[in-house]
């Protein structure tokens, strides 16, 4: 048996400036891992393509894996890096293969694709008309027809923060070792609503995705091969974005529609509950300084990393300068320029900087505007870490280039990369402890709770400014198809 595997991972935001090259999937590499290196990088992680290969060689099969790259949310994908990863997944696939296993996120769009993934999945299918094909998927996937017509099985995360994407390698991986295996022939139901939920309010741990993903389980546990909720990625001006249901059963296609139909009725009868409203910025920041009990949690969540955000906005930073908070410690700030003067000052070394604000966003009509800050260079990093888990356990980390300037008050991560602070390492790898801080700043909306949720004693969301914004009256859609809850509030539902 040979088993071809890959890894291609981006959600992309559309509103979003910063680009997406090659060397973005590659973790600080020229280019992504692929071959025995990939295996031997991703084997025992809780990825899910070390469950891919747990599957594998439980089988005895001939594993290979053709490339192995994922990159922090972005704008749209370079067409060239694209053409690239799917060219080696193509190759691998053309020399001949018995099945065929991909960790795809399922809302990647690029320069010319509206369906990145959708088009990969076609061309395979075209290659390998009659080869099983399973797809691991992110929750956040935007479902396109073209995923699921040129796929066998296809299982996307029932939790966020992420922390099941290894189960979800097994779910997409086990009905291809069957079909290869047995002869057995999936049958697969899918569906979209058109409903934008707030990203705030998709955490699997709160109303109404608890609900939601209860019951895709409990679908599973009662033979379905998988059961998938996606909550969609909004910030994407694309046709489909939004709510989707895929369900996938031993050949029994009329329990895989009734399954897929009453995942979507719960998800439609909840709409009102994935709605979203923050209060003003100075309001949260005195709440914030009100507060008696410490560790407490600042999110600065419309500039997200994991979202697609520059990370070098600062209206938030600002807000907690001017009110003085002290014993902070703010994840972070993506300023290369700021990190390489540090590098050149030199640990213990005090200087100025104009920090953040290099990025324009004009897709929200927002110029860059840094702010100047005095501080002393505490510690110089090359950004490289493990992650410790549960989410992501074993994989390595990349900020690029980092350095921590302290002000005496407040202790400000300055990176090269953009990077989300979901895992307690990224703050470990450069001597600092959330859990002794009384304030942590993260620019985050849920994944933080996967790492570092357990020691917050308040959490207070912070209205920054962001290409990761709520407010969905702030994004210039043009492509969304239109009705779609909730920009249009008293929208009635089509059928499946």
């Amino acid at each position: 048996m040979r088993i071809v595997m890959a890894m291609m991972l981006h959600e992309t935001n559309t509103f979003s400036p910063v680009p997406t090259p090659l060397r973005r999937f590659a973790s600080g590499r020229d280019r992504p891992l692929a071959g025995q290196a990939a295996i031997a990088a991703f084997r025992g992680t809780g990825m899910a393509l070390g469950a891919f290969i747990d599957l594998a060689e439980a089988a005895g099969a001939e594993i290979v894996l053709a490339v192995a790259g994922a990159a922090s949310p972005s704008g749209p994908v370079d067409q060239g890096a694209y053409e690239d990863m799917c060219g080696l997944i193509c190759e691998a696939v053309a020399r001949g293969c018995d099945g065929i296993m991909l960790h795809l996120h399922g809302a990647m769009v690029t320069e010319q694709l509206e369906d990145g993934e959708g088009a990969l999945l076609a061309r395979l299918r075209k290659l390998a008309p009659n080869t099983p094909i399973g797809v691991a998927l992110d929750m956040h996937a935007n479902v396109y027809p073209a995923m699921i017509e040129n796929a066998d099985a296809v299982a996307g995360y029932q939790t966020y923060p992420h922390v099941d994407i290894y189960e979800t390698g097994l779910r997409a991986g086990r009905p291809i070792i069957e079909m290869v295996q047995s002869g057995m022939r999936p049958a697969m139901a899918a569906g979209t609503l058109p409903l934008l939920a707030h990203v705030m309010r998709q955490a699997s741990g709160d109303s109404p995705n608890r609900e939601i993903q209860a019951l895709c389980r409990r679908f599973e546990a009662e033979g379905a091969l998988s059961a998938s909720y996606f909550v969609g990625f909004p910030n994407a001006d694309i046709r489909l974005a939004g709510a989707s249901a895929v369900v996938v059963t031993r050949g029994d296609a009329a329990a895989a529609q009734a399954m897929r139909d009453e995942i979507l009725d719960l998800a439609w009868r909840s709409r009102h509950d994935f709605l979203y409203q923050i209060e003003p910025l100075a309001e949260a920041i005195g709440r914030a300084q009100r507060l008696t009990e410490g560790p407490i949690v600042l999110l600065d969540h419309c500039d997200n990393a994991a979202s697609g955000g520059t990370m070098d906005t600062m209206r938030v930073i600002e807000a907690i300068l001017e009110a003085g908070l002290e014993d902070v410690i703010i994840f972070g700030v993506c300023d290369p320029d700021a990190v390489q003067r540090m590098v050149t000052a030199g640990v213990g070394q005090t200087l100025t900087l104009d920090l953040g604000g290099r990025s324009a966003m004009p897709s929200l009509g927002l110029a860059g505007r840094p702010i100047s800050v005095t501080g002393r260079v505490r510690l110089i990093s090359d950004g490289c870490y493990v992650n410790e888990g549960p989410m992501m356990r074993g994989a390595t980390g990349y900020m690029g280039p980092t350095a921590v300037l302290d002000t005496g008050w407040v202790k400000i991560v300055v990176m090269s990369d953009q990077t989300e602070p979901f895992d307690m390492a990224c703050f470990t790898s450069l001597g600092l402890d959330p859990r002794r801080s009384r304030y942590t700043m993260l620019k985050s909306k849920v994944h933080w709770r996967a790492g570092l949720g357990n020691f917050a004693k308040a959490v207070i969301d912070c209205a920054g400014e962001g290409v990761c914004t709520n407010e969905y009256a702030k994004l210039p859609f043009k492509n969304l198809r239109r009705p779609i809850f909730p920009i249009d509030m008293d929208m009635t539902r089509d059928p499946v």
